[in-house]
């Protein structure tokens, strides 16, 4: 099975799109099944970056793009035939299309006019963005989005909750395929008493925030949180609202974006992940926070809704409300016992998530696919062309 994997947003993007794309980079590798990755390329201070694409497990081909306005981190791919030119020398059997929008619309039309079957992954609650970005065109996302997704010949939700939200907007053959975890990685052993020392000089109970510093996330929600007494705040992470949750949370500490290891020993080293951002698909920082054995208030609302179990795993609050998580952060910060039951249960609960396992089941997918009546259509098209 040769793969190309349309992307939005790839490594050394940090996001959840980015991420998982590269996930599925590596499995798909290990699993023989020789991946393209296809990605917009990045700004001139991020070309260096890029040149670590040597390192990528499969080849990488980036396409022009620019900024999108507003949010400079995210690129946006330039029309262009080098997408459907890099499926087509790929001689690939299947697209995949990792949160479609820009790229992923070329990618579904080379699809399309070269008798491909795609499979789409949902991953970004479009239509939420542009009405926290724009206070309008959430019709429009949603019509693209309905556009592109009936387009391909399967779309992958990563939670009950995305899965009913496509298909109340009407996009056809909607199935579940969730996200992995490196339970490696994100281990409860990471603990690093020197580093929680130097983040809570006055031995505060570490209350964690990681991910993108961005409107959507309502990260200014954790301004109650961060004033109770005994607790330190702490945010990981950059985006553009950077500079203005620096001024809304002055008790709170910033760290900045961080990876790998580093990232893991943060999270190990809290003792409380909580979320703000009620537009999650998935969540993988919710994930990634219970893989590293911590306690985890979120929003009654997507992706979390699947990943925390209320009153065993973590608390569920109501979306938006500053009070309901200060007052949940205040009472995990009370109850020592509590925290190390909800912490030990979410480890237990999502270290079988592997990459490999999650992987294993995009295959069948793909599989699927490829086995139905329109994927031998399109063999026997491709047979006969040859």
């Amino acid at each position: 099975m040769r793969v190309a994997l349309v992307t939005e947003s790839f490594p050394p993007d940090v996001n959840g799109v980015a991420h998982c794309a590269l996930r599925t980079a590596e499995h798909l590798a290990r699993r023989g099944c020789a991946p393209l990755v296809i990605a917009p390329a990045g700004a001139a201070r991020d070309r260096a970056a890029e040149g670590a694409d040597a390192d990528a497990p499969c080849p990488v081909v980036r396409v022009p793009s620019l900024p999108l306005p507003g949010y400079r981190q995210v690129r946006v791919a330039l029309p262009g035939r080098r997408v459907a030119t890099a499926i087509a020398s790929h001689r690939a059997d299947l697209v995949h299309l990792a949160s479609p929008f820009v790229i992923g619309a070329h990618g579904v039309t080379a699809a399309g006019r070269l008798g491909l079957p795609a499979v789409a992954v949902y991953q970004t609650d479009l239509g939420g963005y542009a009405r926290t970005y724009l206070g309008l065109g959430e019709a429009a996302a949603w019509h693209r989005l309905r556009t592109l997704h009936s387009a391909a010949d399967r779309t992958l939700a990563p939670s009950t909750a995305s899965a009913a939200d496509l298909e109340r907007h009407g996009i056809p053959r909607v199935h579940l395929w969730p996200r992995g975890v490196d339970a490696v990685r994100f281990d409860p052993t990471r603990r690093d008493e020197a580093l929680r020392r130097t983040l809570a000089p006055g031995g505060e109970l570490l209350v964690g925030y990681v991910g993108r510093l961005a409107p959507e996330k309502r990260v200014e929600l954790l301004a109650a949180t961060a004033r109770l007494p005994g607790v330190r705040l702490v945010v990981v992470g950059d985006g553009p609202s950077d500079s203005a949750l620096r001024h809304a949370l002055p008790q709170a500490l910033f760290l900045g974006r961080r990876t790998g290891l580093e990232l893991a020993r943060i999270y190990a080293s809290l003792d409380l992940f909580v979320h703000t951002g009620p537009l999650e698909t998935f969540c993988q920082t919710v994930q990634e926070a219970m893989a590293s054995g911590l306690p985890v208030i979120a929003p009654a609302s997507g992706g979390p809704l699947d990943l925390v179990d209320h009153g065993r795993t973590g608390l569920l609050v109501p979306p938006g409300d500053a009070d309901a998580l200060r007052d949940a952060v205040a009472r995990l910060v009370q109850d020592p016992a509590l925290r190390a039951s909800y912490g030990a249960a979410g480890r237990s609960a999502v270290e079988g998530r592997t990459w490999e396992a999650v992987g294993d089941l995009l295959l069948g997918h793909y599989e699927q696919v490829l086995g139905g009546v329109g994927g031998a259509e399109r063999r026997n098209r491709r047979s006969v062309a040859a």
